[in-house]
């Protein structure tokens, strides 16, 4: 029947696979032939005859499915032959590329030690512009130095193409010829004329002195445009800062009467409308205000970081004391007082504040 066919097909096709040898799949192939037939004799004539016709079909089958195994096994060794060529392929690869692993990493460490040694170069050309940019600079402070020196004294002109010409003469050379200069000199000394000798020299005085007369003009010039800036300078701030600490007041310094700033300076206070002959009008108080004023003028015109003032206020009342305080804070923002006071008026402008007291016979700061 069909169903018997294709049991024994699944059963050929089972022990073709896993049958260990060509032979014993034969030998196993014609005894389950043989009982097919001794279980088909038991079955209808009909059926024997189909069943040696499927037989017939499953030899064919059998025989072809060998021919296939045969050219599997022979593309199987083709294919394994590829495969060692293959191998033996890569395998060369992978050396030539270990090689080139190898030549990659050499030319790594010289590109590492060119580039240091690039970088050292690098910094010798820093270090040689530096030195050069230095020695241009120095060169072009001796030519300034050299020309400041011509325009100052002219007989460096004069003789500069003669002794002090040290291009062309050699030092050596002139050393020599000065040590016979010498010689001669002191032979022909009592033979020359002394007469020339102190006019020449008197020349030079003369010329000496009216440059130095020059000079003391343009020094008294200077000191005069100095004198006059200060003094319109510290005037102002004098007469403003007065006013601070004393309203409805004002001072100046002025020149001595006929005179002028180079012999002196006067203070004139006026108090509530009214000009004082002399200090001496003033209180005490007052001429302690006049003072700190005057210093305080001087400090603005040159300032400095710090300033120490030790009980500058004792002289004066509390009012008095405020107005410090508070013109220090406005007048001096980009300085620094230390200030030593007994009064409140000058504590309450502080940024920072500092006690002492006497604690067993020494002074203790808090």
């Amino acid at each position: 029947s069909k169903l018997k066919e294709i049991q024994v097909i699944k059963f050929i096709s089972i022990l073709f696979v896993y049958s260990p040898s060509k032979t014993k799949f034969v030998l196993m192939m014609q005894t389950s032939v043989v009982q097919g037939k001794a279980e088909l004799s038991q079955s209808n004539q009909e059926d024997l005859q189909s069943s040696n016709r499927d037989i017939e079909n499953s030899d064919k089958n059998i025989k072809q499915l060998m021919d296939m195994v045969a050219s599997m096994e022979t593309e199987l060794s083709n294919l394994k032959s590829s495969l060692d060529s293959a191998q033996s392929e890569l395998d060369n690869e992978r050396n030539i590329l270990s090689a080139f692993d190898e030549e990659i990493k050499e030319l790594q460490t010289a590109i590492k030690t060119k580039t240091a040694q690039t970088t050292e170069v690098q910094l010798e050309i820093s270090r040689i512009n530096h030195e050069l940019e230095r020695f241009l600079k120095e060169k072009q402070t001796a030519q300034q130095a050299i020309l400041q020196m011509e325009q100052n004294y002219d007989w460096i002109i004069q003789q500069k193409q003669l002794t002090y010409d040290f291009v062309n003469n050699n030092p050596s050379e002139c050393k020599k010829m000065l040590r016979q200069l010498e010689e001669k000199h002191n032979n022909m000394r009592k033979k020359i004329n002394a007469k020339a000798s102190l006019n020449q020299m008197l020349a030079t005085v003369l010329k000496d002195k009216k440059k130095i007369e020059d000079t003391i003009v343009s020094l008294d010039d200077y000191k005069k445009d100095a004198l006059q800036r200060t003094w319109e300078k510290v005037n102002g701030d004098f007469g403003a800062i007065f006013a601070d600490l004393l309203p409805n007041s004002f001072a100046k310094l002025e020149p001595l009467e006929g005179q002028d700033l180079t012999h002196g300076l006067e203070v004139k206070v006026q108090l509530g409308g009214v000009w004082k002959q002399s200090l001496s009008e003033l209180s005490g108080g007052q001429r302690s205000l006049i003072a700190l004023s005057l210093i305080l003028s001087l400090l603005q015109f040159k300032p400095a970081p710090m300033y120490i003032l030790d009980e500058v206020d004792a002289a004066l009342d509390l009012s008095h004391t405020q107005n410090i305080g508070q013109l220090l804070r406005t007048r001096f923002k980009g300085s620094q007082f230390i200030v030593v006071s007994l009064k409140d008026g000058m504590f309450n402008n502080a940024n920072v504040l500092f006690r002492t007291r006497f604690h067993d016979g020494t002074s203790v700061v808090e």
